[in-house]
């Protein structure tokens, strides 16, 4: 069973993303250490204590839809209000509409501890976040006033309403339609499909965040416009009333998180309402409903990364347990009578220790960028604000990526280690990586991330926002180096070479962009992206190892650290000749595809 590894997440946001810092100069305003160790400590214990318990039922049962209704796994829509009642869905929202102004850092903190108790619950909250950070950013006054407050509360929950049958990553092609109505509402029509958390008995309102096309609206991504469309239209006194004209049509049957209610939902089919159409309220302007949504979607990615880190923690612990009570054979040196604990033998070491730096590196890496985004907030001045902004662009494409790739290879190791039992059902592992495959997916596939951070990301200040990253990663490696400590080993000589190899590669990359040389500085985006990811595992693992903290745990730090630097980091001089001399022959082989 999960255990919130609260001193873990604790450890990472304050000595390693830099909460402690900003704590210290007063950036986050009168927050302190003991607020930040009592929110995390009680959110662990929900996690471990009634969030987790239900994941099995959830993935067992599933999500039903019968005679249009559907129903969530046997407890979890009582789950869903004692944790919005608990207040944990209000956490970063705004005080003015009921929530509790935190930062960042604890809220991505708590969705890694909701989302490895069940990485399918924690898709509800996830998208009602979201729908509120757009709400702020680019509703009217009145839409804040009328759903903001349940938003916050959890007492509603949102959606987000982009993709149809024919428009996955590419939006510009939606066919959801929009028509103007005098009194200044809207009408929707169309159809969605793979809408998380769509339809459901959790809440007592929907609220859809809904992409769709007016009749006069210029072709492709400059004509979307977003709209809020409530399940429930709200009476005079702002409570749901009559339906509206907009109903879950089906459910997918899906690989993983069964417990997720994953819909079809149709817009403007006449079923509700006396007039046919969808009633919607335009968020922001017209025909920049993209920009709107993307306030949405740019801090879900970091929320899905968090899924990554979340499954990668979870299948570790499941793993480490197994490995732990499962005897096989005789591991070399065992001097207890009979057969060894697997965990005793060099490969199952081997393999749980990778797990486990993929978990930690995934961990700080999503930290961080949460960090930056707190930053941003707090700045005090253009110069400051700007950066950190940048800071957290750049960060968001690796925390999203290689978070979720982590996410799915954990999740796939963690099945070996338990061996055949793996591959059972019942032995919980595999449900691990049903989940997490949707991760590298969801909110931009990890291609399209990999092409956000070379054509967008790198070019951030012209160049320099990334160069002076780097940098500051060579000077931890420079403090590891200069540290001696015998327990590190080779660490400081490995991360050195591995944040060579992203220097290199990131200099060769943005002299292809310069030079219009697109294609093959996209052909190396991938691995590009995992090389970053690496480098960055090795620099922050090193740290947490540097860090003077009398917690007990510093041996193992430094032991993990020394471990990925000399086991995972090598990998980066293979990427860097895979990006920079892949793409002749990714040209020359595209006839093989036919």
């Amino acid at each position: 069973m999960y255990t919130a590894p609260v001193d873990d997440i604790v450890f990472t946001l304050k000595h390693v993303a830099g909460l402690s810092d900003a704590l210290a100069n007063a950036a986050l305003g009168d927050l302190d250490e003991d607020v930040v160790d009592a929110i995390l400590h009680e959110a662990g214990r929900f996690a471990t204590d009634q969030v987790a318990p239900l994941a099995d039922i959830g993935d067992r049962q599933g999500a039903r839809l019968v005679d249009g209704k559907v129903s969530t796994p046997d407890g979890w829509a009582d789950l869903y209000r004692r944790w919005a009642d608990a207040g944990w869905n209000s956490l970063t929202a705004p005080e003015e509409f009921g929530g509790q102004n935190l930062p960042h850092m604890l809220n991505v903190a708590a969705l890694e501890m909701w989302n490895s108790g069940s990485m399918a619950f924690a898709l509800a909250p996830t998208l009602t976040m979201g729908a509120v950070e757009a709400l702020v950013a680019h509703g009217s006054n009145d839409l804040k006033r009328a759903y903001l407050p349940k938003l916050v509360s959890g007492e509603w929950t949102g959606t987000m309403n982009l993709t149809e049958p024919h428009a996955g990553s590419d939006l510009g092609a939606l066919k959801a339609r929009a028509e103007r109505k005098a009194d200044g509402t809207y009408r929707i029509f169309g159809q969605k499909i793979f809408i998380t958390w769509g339809e459901h008995d959790a809440a007592d309102n929907i609220i859809h965040l809904v992409l769709a096309r007016l009749p006069d609206a210029p072709a492709g991504t400059r004509g979307i416009s977003l709209f809020l469309v409530p399940k429930f239209l709200l009476d005079d006194n702002g409570r749901p009333d009559g339906r509206n004209d907009v109903f879950c049509h089906s459910l997918e049957h899906k690989l993983g998180i069964h417990g997720s209610p994953t819909c079809t939902m149709i817009f403007g089919d006449g079923k509700f309402g006396e007039e046919k159409g969808a009633l919607g309220w335009l968020v922001g302007e017209e025909n920049k409903g993209l920009a709107c949504m993307f306030t949405m979607m740019n801090n879900a990615r970091l929320a899905v990364g968090m899924q990554g880190v979340a499954i990668c923690e979870a299948a570790t612990q499941k793993a480490i347990a197994y490995a732990k009570e499962r005897t096989q054979g005789k591991a070399p040196g065992w001097q207890g009578s009979g057969m060894s604990p697997i965990i005793e033998h060099p490969d199952i070491a081997r393999t749980l220790l990778t797990m486990k730096a993929l978990t930690q590196g995934s961990r700080a890496i999503s930290f961080s960028c949460a960090h930056a985004i707190d930053m941003a907030h707090a700045a005090e001045n253009d110069v400051d604000r700007n950066h950190w902004q940048e800071r957290a662009a750049l960060l968001t494409p690796i925390a999203k990526s290689f978070s979720t790739d982590a996410g799915v290879d954990v999740a796939s190791l963690g099945i070996q280690v338990h061996g055949g039992m793996g591959f059972i059902e019942e032995t919980g592992a595999a449900r691990y990586l049903r989940d997490a495959r949707i991760a590298p997916i969801y909110e931009g596939t990890n291609g399209i991330q990999a092409i956000d951070l070379v054509m967008r990301k790198l070019p951030l200040s012209g160049g320099a926002q990334v160069r002076g990253f780097i940098q500051e990663l060579k000077e931890i490696a420079a403090r590891l180096a200069a540290s001696n400590r015998d327990d590190l080993g080779n660490t400081a000589t490995y991360l050195e070479t591995s944040l060579n190899d992203l220097e290199t590669v990131t200099d060769w990359l943005q002299e292809r962009i310069k030079s219009g040389e697109t294609d093959i500085a996209l052909a190396g985006a991938t691995p590009y992206q995992r090389l970053f990811g690496l480098a960055l595992t090795g620099a922050y693992l090193a740290k947490g190892a540097l860090a003077s903290v009398d917690d007990g745990k510093g041996a193992h730090r430094a032991s993990l650290c020394r471990f990925a630097a000399e086991n995972l980091l090598a990998e980066t001089a293979a990427l860097k000749d895979r990006v920079m001399s892949g793409a002749a022959s990714l040209a020359a082989a595209r006839a093989v595809l036919g």
